[in-house]
């Protein structure tokens, strides 16, 4: 990992199935052969059609990766959440928001994800089934994280951090500004897994990677049914990267994929984070498309510890 100033360290994880020397954007031949083999997660989901919507929203998702000590179905704020405790004491409570555009995805379809997340943070995960768009657009959903991050650290139940994965890491990015802006008690770290910072801005890399995985048609569908008919491009809430400052935020983990059409985004998020003061661990893999972090990748096992590692090291941190 290098340092490109004194908030914001960067480091490339090389493609485990590349060769040495590619670059970040050469996708992982690895990579290649599981989307060959898994035509469903390469195809991006470009209509919102009710019936695809259901299917898209289901309860159930791919089996358990890790066992956890308690898996609990409850409401927190009025708000669905899946509680995960591991075997092990736990350090911190990390509220985990899923990907899906905003318009799908479930705490049941990300159930492995937010499994990895207790197992390598050593921590209770609280996964928000957070309302969905078009049916109920912004800010419907970000109201029901930011209601659970508050009760959590409310709760005094040890330090707080939030995380999420795509549209979740934009929620995740959005919650910590509002609790910065409402002030009182905040998050102590936000794990920003390939956010949409941007709105939906057209930074280079949603042209160079469009139709791996994602496209800019999808994108279009998710952000028009989200807004609801309104332009949210300044909307920090929606647009992190609209935000007029980022000053006194909590550290942040900002993991991307080298080959993700939301990377330049996040990489932007990164350094205004760290221009601001805020503390910055920016990692690319290599070679990894959108959504790499859900799909069973030798990448995404390593995205995993090294985000637990992350955390545990902001749980044990001083005051």
């Amino acid at each position: 990992m290098s340092a490109i100033g004194p908030h914001h360290r960067v480091e490339v994880v090389a493609a485990p199935g590349g060769a040495p020397g590619d670059p970040e954007g050469r996708l992982d031949p690895e990579v290649r052969t599981w989307l060959d083999a898994n035509p469903v997660y390469a195809t991006p989901l470009e209509v919102l059609d009710p019936d695809i919507l259901a299917l898209a929203r289901g309860p159930v998702g791919a089996p358990p990766t890790r066992p956890m000590a308690e898996v609990t179905d409850t409401e927190m704020a009025g708000v669905p959440v899946r509680v995960y405790r591991p075997d092990a004491p736990t350090q911190g409570v990390v509220a985990y928001f899923h990907g899906g555009g905003y318009c799908v995805g479930s705490i049941g379809l990300m159930d492995h994800v937010a499994r990895e997340l207790a197992h390598h943070a050593v921590a209770t995960v609280v996964s928000v089934e957070y309302r969905l768009a078009p049916e109920h657009p912004y800010p419907a959903g970000l109201d029901d994280c930011d209601a659970v991050t508050t009760a959590l650290l409310a709760r005094g139940d040890g330090p707080v951090a939030v995380a999420g994965e795509s549209a979740g890491g934009t929620l995740a990015a959005a919650v910590a500004l509002r609790r910065r802006d409402a002030g009182g008690p905040a998050p102590v770290a936000q794990v920003l897994i390939y956010p949409g910072a941007g709105g939906n801005t057209p930074f280079p890399s949603r042209v160079e990677f469009d139709g791996l995985v994602i496209s800019t048609a999808a994108g279009d569908a998710y952000w028009r049914a989200y807004a609801g008919g309104r332009d949210l491009t300044a909307e920090p809430g929606a647009a992190p990267l609209a935000a007029s400052s980022l000053a006194g935020l909590p550290p942040a983990l900002v993991v991307l994929g080298g080959c993700d059409m939301l990377r330049d985004e996040g990489r932007a998020y990164a350094a205004r984070l760290a221009g601001a003061g805020v503390p910055v661990d920016e990692v690319t893999y290599a070679g990894q498309p959108h959504g790499f972090v859900n799909f069973r990748l030798p990448a995404a096992d390593l995205a995993h510890a090294r985000t637990g590692a992350w955390l545990r090291d902001r749980f044990a941190a001083p005051g």
